[in-house]
């Protein structure tokens, strides 16, 4: 246990609910994963503020806290405080009786079961890949002692690959992991083996028939076993009485399970294994560069709905029946050196000193195959980076597919991972995979670097060498407050709204609305609150960007300083405004007004439109509006992270233009 996580461990479960929220929770290799028995007691949007975390997601019925590396640390503190949680408590895996749809029951179950062995087969993988690289060049025969007896360490997880499963998959469903072992090495018997080998019909009790099928490095008859077991297991736990439970329900089991293993449901897991076999084996020969592609451009998506934990396997599967894996492993280390070039490029571009430190410590996570840091500290929020690290994952991903290119161990995504490529006496595999890489980093660190020119660097508005004052739109759209083209008989000018009128200035009388000082002016009459009052999840965590809210006192919008329209909502409800200098702006009107569909709102410009200081760009029915929706609305600077600081100089009671934020640049 680390003490050090203790307080960190402390917090996460009080804001998930506390104790007695929590039905289950593992982890995997960056997150926290919980079955909470009330999701709404959990506070997402304070969790996903909180130092240490660095992203709260709700995915296949499973509440995921992200956090790093380290999460194993945090977990065993969590799991000291939470305690034991029997399978009556948990109501059985209900979610304390919130339903979930099949999908995410598999998910669920799938990821419960695989994800506690992936360190396993990680390590028998690298080992298998440290045999590859001693044969290769020639520091051991394979025919030797030494090679026999180091392949016997990498082929100890996958040969008994059945038992590890049981376990996990006995824990996953709250039935006895210690007799789902029992049955699973029923399955693995050498002295079934050697009936299977004599090859002679066998029959239990001279009435059963025993197929003889062999069950060594298989995964379906396993699955299907357990899944079965976790049933008669309970079924005599509550016929059973307790007096004699002891003895007689481990042993009922084993008789039972131990006939039905043997003669249905092993065979039917050995004939729907057969037949994955066959499609991998169909899919290798005839479409190999689709699976490569698919996780390779698509992966964080995936990784971002858990998805990926229901294809993953597929991989353990295809090399437990061939040998190799095509399906995940190309695509999935193509995607994460994607991803972890993406995050290094904008760490190199970005000014903001602290998503610099993030995105370089992620970067390196990402490049060693931990992606979670750089996809949800950098890449997801910056949005550009995750598009180039998508393409060029893609690419990288199509290449290793079009070479029917395959790894023959499982282990790591990253770097490292290249090792596990070597195989087969052949280098082949291994240079391939190398090439996918190259063309994944180069394809996403270009892009990324392209794409950062825009978002990294603050946009120049200069339209054929004149800047934005000295080249206004055409004249029908050059209009003062005075002039905004608001409907005859609404149309308001500057001392109809309650602006001082040294504030109302044309943009040519010293760029008084140029925002160039850092200077944001109110854009609406009413109250000035902070963002963490507005009360929604997304705007009050600075999700979209640094701001504030206001609580709108009439319905008029007008330009918080001189700029460019960068954004009309189709719906109506919203406007973006970017500074001649770059501080890009959104004027949120109202909490869940997009169902509105434009109900109630009357832009009266458009994107593209030139605006100065205290300019009217909307319109909108207060009254109306607020019968359905709060309309409390939220002015957020969505590129605040170029900025060293956000800080609010006004609150409470305000007017059309006057000071609201000073913003300091890095």
């Amino acid at each position: 246990m680390s003490k050090e996580y203790e307080g960190l461990a402390r917090e996460i479960l009080n804001k998930v609910g506390g104790k007695e929220n929590v039905l289950d929770v593992y982890h995997c290799q960056t997150r926290l994963r919980f079955r909470l028995a009330d999701e709404g007691k959990a506070d997402q949007a304070d969790l996903d503020s909180m130092d240490g975390v660095a992203k709260v997601l709700i995915s296949g019925g499973v509440f995921q806290v992200v956090i790093g590396t380290h999460v194993k640390y945090v977990f065993e503190e969590i799991d000291r405080l939470v305690g034991p949680k029997k399978a009556e408590e948990s109501g059985g895996g209900n979610q304390g009786g919130q339903k979930r749809n099949p999908a995410e029951v598999v998910i669920d179950f799938v990821s419960g079961t695989f994800q506690p062995i992936i360190p396993a087969l990680s390590g028998a993988g690298m080992v298998k890949a440290l045999l590859a690289l001693l044969v290769v060049f020639e520091l051991i025969d394979n025919q030797s002692q030494t090679y026999y007896l180091l392949n016997l360490f990498a082929d100890g997880v996958f040969y008994y690959l059945p038992l590890l499963l049981a376990v996990t998959e006995a824990q996953k469903l709250k039935c006895n992991p210690i007799l789902a072992a029992g049955v699973a090495a029923i399955m693995l018997h050498p002295n079934w083996a050697a009936l299977v080998t004599a090859g002679e019909a066998v029959h239990f009790f001279e009435i059963i028939p025993f197929t003889l099928t062999t069950y060594t490095g298989s995964v379906i008859p396993i699955i299907l076993v357990v899944l079965v077991q976790a049933y008669v297991e309970k079924w005599l736990d509550r016929l059973i009485p307790k007096a004699v439970k002891l003895v007689f329900v481990p042993m009922l089991t084993f008789l039972i399970m131990g006939t039905l293993a043997l003669s249905v449901l092993g065979p039917i897991g050995s004939v729907l294994g057969n037949g994955l076999g066959v499609f991998f084996t169909f899919l290798s020969t005839n479409a190999s560069w689709a699976p490569a592609v698919v996780i390779g451009g698509f992966l964080p998506l995936m990784v971002m709905f858990g998805l990926h934990n229901g294809v993953a396997p597929l991989g353990v599967m295809q090399m437990a029946d061939l040998g190799y894996d095509s399906i995940f492993g190309p695509g999935c280390v193509c995607s994460n050196i994607a991803q972890g070039v993406a995050c290094l490029v904008v760490c190199l571009r970005t000014k903001d000193a602290k998503l610099k430190q993030i995105a370089g410590s992620a970067s390196v996570t990402g490049l060693m195959g931990i992606t979670e840091p750089a996809l949800y500290g950098v890449n997801l929020p910056k949005k550009y980076p995750l598009a180039a690290a998508m393409i060029g994952g893609g690419c990288g991903g199509l290449y290793a597919g079009l070479t029917h290119t395959h790894r023959f161990a499982t282990g790591s995504s990253g770097l490292p991972a290249v090792l596990l490529y070597i195989g087969d006496n052949s280098m082949t595999c291994f240079y391939n995979i190398l090439i996918a890489l190259v063309i994944s980093a180069v394809v996403s660190g270009v892009l990324t670097y392209i794409l950062s020119l825009k978002f990294e660097v603050a946009p120049d508005f200069t339209r054929k060498g004149e800047s934005l004052q000295e080249a206004p739109a055409p004249a029908e759209k050059e209009e003062s407050l005075q002039e905004a083209p608001a409907p005859a008989g609404k149309r308001e000018n500057l001392q109809e709204a309650p602006a001082p009128a040294a504030e109302r200035t044309a943009v040519s009388e010293a760029g008084r609305g140029s925002c160039e000082d850092g200077t944001i002016y109110s854009p609406m009459n009413g109250e000035i609150i902070t963002l963490e009052e507005i009360g929604d999840g997304v705007f009050s965590a600075g999700v979209l960007g640094q701001g504030c809210g206001i609580r709108p006192a009439e319905g008029k919008v007008y330009a918080p300083f001189d700029g460019e329209v960068i954004l009309v909502a189709d719906t109506k409800h919203a406007i973006g405004v970017r500074s001649r200098d770059g501080m890009e702006i959104m004027i949120h009107v109202g909490l869940e007004t997009v169902e509105l569909g434009g109900e109630g709102f009357d832009p009266v410009v458009k994107t593209g439109d030139p605006v100065t200081k205290g300019q009217l760009l909307m319109n909108f029915d207060l009254e109306k509006i607020g019968e359905k929706y709060p309309t409390v609305t939220a002015f957020l600077i969505t590129n605040s992270f170029t900025y060293q600081s956000v800080s609010l100089v006004k609150q409470g009671r305000s007017q059309v233009g006057e000071v609201m934020i000073k913003t300091e640049k890095q």
